[in-house]
Formats: structure tokens, sequence, C-alpha cells
């Protein structure tokens, strides 16, 4: 079948969705919260019950990261988004001010359209359902091609048992054949597009015509400071870029240090298994990280130390988790410095915090504005000025920025939606959760009325400047003075 065969078919499906789902949101838009928190408790229990077998099918059809924790994120998805949002007020009234004679009253958005990315597809559609639903919201989604299987059939699980527990049919659906053109449609048909994926995907869900809730990509930092335990550093960096190998945006990228402690640095890393890539290896390596005319080789995207080796025709030792290289500079001719998606490392020393300040925003700005920054310190005062300082919408303080960023090792909203705010190109910069996809009406009582914003003549009087109207008095005295001579 030719390509724009295929294209009139998946605007056609697209069509099809938009109109299922519109219609299935105002049958929806009926139910009672109860109703609603009763579906969206049981597709996190289905969901978290299907955790490892989703895991599976993902880590088959793309063969990105890691089953095991696939089946984390899963659960993350599941079970720590819900009992986040369980008690959301989403329907009616949910918030009454009553000094200032103020309703809030929750509108869904209607048909959202969901962009998901292939490098964490079933955790994505999880987590969107269950934001999606339980703001009162249809949801469409729009699968990478590389990942359509395990995205279609988490899609159907999580539909399946929303119906036989209440809900309209066609709440939830998925494209079974997404092409760039059937997704611009389904995106200018929806109410509201829920972009996460590559920066290219983001723009057209921003350029669509339709509100949209896009995310930047992240090259987060961590800079390991002179007060920091180090070892403790080194085991959280570790554990957050090994996560899944790499795949989550917020995973480490770089390490920054401080020349001081920068011995201390490299030997914790390599008792902790990561290995220093040196001489003509790094440059084997750095060819097989980026493309001959620039951007990341999607090969290396969620794979393991040892065959990102292999791949690039080097040898590491057994029990290799993380390969590191030490870098001078940031850009193009430095392809470590990017956000590379796997267990690779670029590794900085600078004489002193200022510098390594600079180094992290450096970094920020060749990829990762308005993302996630992590530092690893014990000094308060430090902790702050990185926090008043860098262009991040998250500063991650002494935790793996991968799992800290979502929520997982912290407390910020639990969500696998990462906004980067107006610098990162994104019109959020919140963790993105059901808040977002829900208008709100606010209905507001009268408290004073029209004429009290009128003053009265007395005071008007009293707040004229008495040095004022002596001059105009004088400067009249002297008009009239002048047309009696």
């Amino acid at each position: 079948m030719e390509v724009n065969d295929l294209d009139l078919l998946s605007i056609q499906e697209a069509d099809t969705l938009i109109d299922g789902a519109r219609k299935a949101q105002i049958e929806f838009s009926r139910f009672s919260q109860e109703e609603i928190d009763e579906i969206v408790r049981c597709i996190a229990e289905i969901a978290e019950r299907e955790s490892e077998r989703l895991a599976r099918l993902a880590v088959d059809e793309t063969g990105f990261g890691v089953y095991e924790h696939k089946a984390i994120k899963n659960r993350f998805a599941s079970r720590t988004v819900y009992e986040s949002i369980k008690d959301l007020r989403t329907v009616g009234i949910i918030n009454e001010d009553k000094k200032n004679k103020i309703l809030e009253i929750a509108a869904p958005v209607g048909v959202i359209a969901a962009l998901v990315p292939c490098t964490n597809p079933t955790s994505t559609v999880i987590f969107k359902t269950l934001i999606a639903v339980k703001s009162g919201n249809a949801i469409v989604f729009s699968p990478h091609p590389s990942a359509l299987k395990c995205i279609m059939e988490t899609t159907e699980v999580l539909k399946d048992i929303a119906h036989k527990v209440g809900a309209p049919e066609d709440l939830i659906s998925c494209m079974s054949m997404p092409t760039l053109k059937g997704t611009a449609e389904l995106m200018r048909l929806s109410s509201l597009i829920l972009a996460t994926g590559g920066s290219a995907m983001v723009k057209a869900a921003y350029s669509s015509g339709v509100p949209a809730l896009g995310v930047g990509p992240g090259n987060t930092p961590a800079f390991i400071e002179r007060s920091a335990d180090i070892p403790l550093a080194v085991k959280r960096i570790i554990a957050g870029k090994t996560f899944d190998n790499g795949t989550i945006c917020s995973s480490e990228q770089s390490i920054v240090t401080e020349d001081c402690i920068m011995q201390d640095v490299k030997k914790e890393l390599a008792d902790q298994g990561a290995y220093f890539v040196e001489g003509n290896d790094m440059k084997l390596l750095a060819k097989l990280i980026q493309k001959p005319g620039g951007g990341l080789n999607p090969g290396i995207v969620g794979q393991p130390a040892a065959k990102l080796a292999e791949m690039a025709g080097i040898k590491v030792p057994y029990g290799a988790f993380v390969l590191v290289c030490e870098q001078t500079g940031v850009g193009k001719d430095y392809p470590f410095s990017m956000e590379k998606l796997s267990p690779i490392l670029a590794f900085y020393t600078e004489e002193n915090r200022y510098k390594a300040c600079m180094r992290c925003i450096e970094l920020l700005e060749y990829g990762g504005m308005g993302h996630t920054l992590a530092i690893h310190s014990n000094n308060e005062k430090v902790i702050r000025e990185f926090a008043l300082k860098k262009p991040v919408s998250r500063l991650l303080i002494n935790t793996s920025s991968s799992l800290g960023a979502i929520g997982a090792t912290t407390n910020l909203l639990p969500s696998l939606t990462l906004g980067c705010g107006t610098i990162g190109g994104n019109a959020t910069s919140d963790n993105v959760g059901v808040m977002h996809l829900i208008n709100i009406r606010r209905a507001a009582y009268g408290v004073r009325e029209a004429e009290e914003l009128v003053p009265r003549a007395e005071e008007k009087i009293s707040n004229i400047d008495i040095n004022m109207v002596t001059r105009l008095v004088l400067e009249r005295l002297r008009e009239l003075n002048k047309k009696v001579e």
C-alpha cells in the first residue's frame, strides 16, 4: 500500500475515533464524582495487576530498557499516580471560598489527543488514561509506530475494564494506523493535546492551533559539590542512570564536580560499576552516539552498557553498568554533552562551584532548558544558590534525578509528563496532572455596589494636594490682573 493511501486511512481513523470519543465524553460528563472515582480505581487496579506483562511486551517490541524497571514504571503510573489523585474533586463544585464569596466549578476540557513515546510506552498510556478519566475527559492515543502493539494492548486492557464498570465504550481509544498526517488530524480535531516525546513532535502539537501541553527534552547535569557524601551521591547517580537503561527524560546525562574532590569521585564511580572510556575507544563511542549529520543515534537508546560497547567495537570490563567519558566542552563537537537516553555519562571537572554552575547552565542550554538539574550537596547555601539561578523547573537535591523528577523518590506530583516552562518552549513548568486537564469555572458573588467605586465629592477634595490648589489660584489671579491692566 502506498504511503498516501495509508495517510488517508489514518486520517479517516482519526476522524472516527474523535467522533466516538466526543459522544462518549458528552455521556461521561453526566457521571457523578463517585462513579468516576470507581472507574478510575478499577483502571488503576487492572493496570497494576498487568504491569509485568505489559512491561514484557514493551521491551520485546521496542528493544529499549529493562523489563523489571518497566514493570516498576507501570506500577508507579498505576498505583502511585492513583494514590496521588484518588481524593481530588473533579466534578461540580470543587472549592468554595466563603470569605471572598467565590465558587470554583470543574469542567472537563473534552477530548484529549495523547501522543505516546516509544521509550516509556505502556507506563505513559496508564498515566495519561488515569488523569484524563479522573478529570472527566475522553482520551485518544496516537502511538509511536515502533511501540504500536504494546500501546494498543495497554489501551485495550484499560478500555475493557473501564467499559465493564460503566464507562462509555469509546471513552478510551487508540489509533491502529498512526502516521504523521493522521496524528495531525487527531490533534486538529481534539480539545487538548497531551504530547510526550521528541522536540519535533512537541513543536507539531504546539503549532496545531489546538491548546497543547507538550514537554521538552532533558539534558540533566548532576553536580557533586565538595560537601556531598560522595559514595551516596555516586550510588544515586548510577541508580538513576541505569534505571530502565536511561530512557526517562530526566535521567542524568552528565556529572559535574570540583577539582578538589575529582579523584574521590572518579574512584567511587569505578568502585560502583562505572567504567571510564578513554583514548581511541572514546572516539569510537562518540561516533556511535551521534549520527553523521548530528543528532542522537536512535540505535543506542535504552541499551545496556555492554551492548553499547559491543556496538562501538570497544571492550569494557564485565559488570560495567555505566560508561563515563571525561569531557572539556559542550556542543555539536562533543557528542557526550548531549541527551543520550542510555547509560553513558559525560564527566566534567571545574575549578570551583561557580564555574561548575556555569558548566551546568551550558549543558542545559545545549538541550535541556527548563527541564531538570540534580545537585548532591550538604551545603544549604550552595543548594539555595542553585535553586535561585538555574534555568530549570525541577532542582533535585540528594536524589536520583530520573526518579526524583517524576515524583518517585521525592514528593513532587507523580507524573510521567514533565513541563519545562516557557524557557523550554512549554506551556507549563509543572509535573502535569489531573488539574491541568480541567477548566475551572468561577462563580463570584457581588460584594460591593458600583457607586462605591466612585469617591464622594468631599473625598475628592480631601485627596487634592493643597499646594497644587494654591498654585492654580495664583495663576488665575495673575491672568485677571493682566486683563485689568
